[in-house]
C-alpha cells in the first residue's frame, strides 16, 4: 500500500490482525457482558486520555478480579447483562462524548478495547472521522 508505511512483506501479517480483531468484535458484538452500574445506576464507565470506555466484563470472575485490582471486593458490586452490540450501538452514542468499550480490563493484555473509531462504532459516535463525514455533509 503506498503511504501506508507498512512494508510489502508485512502486508500479511496486518491483515491477519485485522481479520483476528473483526472476529473478537463479532464474538463481541453477539455475546452478554456483564457491566456493573456506577452512581445513580449509570453505567461504569473510566475516563482515559480523553475518551470515555464503559467497563465490561466477560464473566464474574473477571469482574471480581476488578473488584480486587481497585481494593473493593468486599463490595457489592450490581451489574447488568448487555450485548455487546447493545453497548457499541445504543450505549456508547448516548454517552456524549468520544466513547468506547473496555472489556476485562483487570486482565491485562488478556483484556479487549474497543475504542471509539469507524467499524467499531456507528459512524456519528466515531472520533477518526471529521464533522462533514460525521454529519453527512459533501466530502
Amino acid at each position: 500500500m503506498a503511504g501506508s508505511g507498512v512494508a510489502p512483506g508485512q502486508m500479511a501479517e496486518v491483515e491477519a490482525r485485522r481479520r483476528e480483531f473483526a472476529a473478537l468484535l463479532g464474538e463481541f458484538r453477539r455475546t452478554p457482558v456483564l457491566v456493573p452500574l456506577g452512581g445513580e445506576q449509570a453505567l461504569l464507565t473510566a475516563d482515559l486520555g480523553g475518551i470515555r470506555f464503559i467497563l465490561a466484563f466477560s464473566d464474574e470472575q473477571a469482574l471480581a478480579r476488578y473488584a480486587i485490582a481497585r481494593g473493593e471486593s468486599a463490595r457489592e458490586w450490581t451489574y447488568q447483562r448487555v450485548l455487546g452490540a447493545r453497548l457499541l450501538d445504543v450505549a456508547v452514542p448516548a454517552a456524549g462524548v468520544p466513547c468506547g468499550v473496555a472489556l476485562d480490563c483487570a486482565d491485562g493484555s488478556e483484556g479487549m478495547v474497543f475504542p471509539p473509531v469507524t467499524g467499531i462504532v456507528p459512524d456519528g459516535a466515531a472520533v477518526d472521522l471529521d464533522d462533514e463525514v460525521r454529519h453527512g455533509g459533501a466530502v
